[in-house]
């Protein structure tokens, strides 16, 4: 058994006391928690949860280190709620649809493309039958982006390293700051929001496909927006992941893609852990889609060859660019028209 499955099986035994002890109580703070989606003429994905937690509390500025540290591991001691049936409406598409054992929900529509409206179509999530003694309306709205039909292409990007600044390659500053940080301390990487902002420009739509989980994603979203990124879906995994890999980002790319057949993309990470390996691998299977792919420099040691390695056997249709600063990856990209 390998450590990945030795540790879910603890998560799933853990969590099965847990409801044992929970039995048929009714849950105090029930909520449904929305990750947003996308899609557009092939169809939407929408994402979420459903949790028995009261809201987190939101940042401050001048709050002490204590209450982001507080607030943080309220992300991850969560009461999720399996079992939940559930109502996903978009545009005029409905699909009802019942949370996993992890109180995670996943619904699939192809709604009339006509019955959407772009950049955002505002859904629905609603409880769609009684659930251990909750019932009436309980109901979230959901974000689903949709790209107009000008769109010139789409951007993909990983957050970590990437955006925003983390420190991967160093654990415990990485841990430190994701403990007492927040959406209001954190800080991007200089120049990224307004590259960013300039690659978004003329309606084209960003993605932001992470290995960070789901825990995370009230504080993700909230620093995209306190720093001036363009909005977009934040695609995020479990935890702990799950035995047959419906969580890589590798399947969060492909997703983009397919839903998005009229958009090629390009596509920004880090060298600090998969990204060159994963974007090579996606130029590779998805010939003619990728105009190019930036990958900042965050290396501890940046003559290790990992990138390079990979980088060896691809071809010379896509640029493949390793950039020291935003301002690299901005040069290169108005050298092709991208900006």
């Amino acid at each position: 058994m390998s450590a990945g499955q030795w540790v879910r099986g603890v998560e799933r035994a853990w969590d099965a006391a847990r409801r044992r002890r929970a039995g048929s109580r009714v849950p105090a703070d029930f909520r449904i928690k929305c990750y947003g989606g996308h899609g557009g003429v092939e169809g939407i994905v929408v994402r979420g949860r459903v949790v028995d937690d009261p809201p987190p509390s939101v940042a401050e500025e001048g709050e002490r280190v204590g209450a982001a540290v507080r607030r943080t591991v309220r992300h991850f001691l969560t009461d999720e709620l399996p079992g939940v049936p559930l109502r996903v409406t978009v545009g005029d598409a409905t699909a009802d649809v019942v949370t996993d054992d992890e109180g995670y929900f996943v619904a699939r529509l192809r709604p009339n493309p006509e019955s959407l409206e772009s950049p955002w179509t505002l859904g629905t999530v609603e409880l769609a039958g009684e659930f251990r003694g909750v019932t009436g309306a309980h109901r979230a709205t959901v974000e689903v982006r949709v790209p107009a039909a000008d769109a010139q292409f789409g951007v993909i990007s990983d957050i970590d390293d990437t955006i925003l600044e983390t420190g991967v390659q160093r654990i415990g500053r990485m841990v430190r700051q994701t403990l007492t940080g927040s959406a209001l301390t954190r800080t991007p990487f200089p120049g990224a929001p307004e590259l960013y902002r300039d690659l978004a420009a003329r309606a084209n739509p960003v993605f932001y496909i992470s290995s960070s989980p789901w825990n995370l994603y009230a504080f993700l979203d909230a620093f995209v927006r306190h720093r001036d990124f363009p909005r977009g879906p934040l695609l995020l995994r479990d935890l702990l992941g799950n035995a047959d890999g419906r969580e890589s980002k590798t399947g969060r790319i492909d997703e983009v893609l397919a839903l998005h057949p009229g958009l090629q993309f390009v596509l920004l990470g880090d060298s600090g852990e998969h990204d060159p390996a994963t974007y090579a691998d996606t130029v590779r299977r998805h010939p003619g889609r990728i105009l190019a792919v930036y990958i900042r420099e965050v290396r501890l040691d940046p003559h290790d060859g990992r990138v390079e390695s990979v980088w060896s056997t691809m071809g010379d249709e896509v640029p493949l660019v390793l950039a020291a600063d935003s301002d690299a990856v901005r040069r290169h990209a108005t050298g092709l028209g991208l900006l």
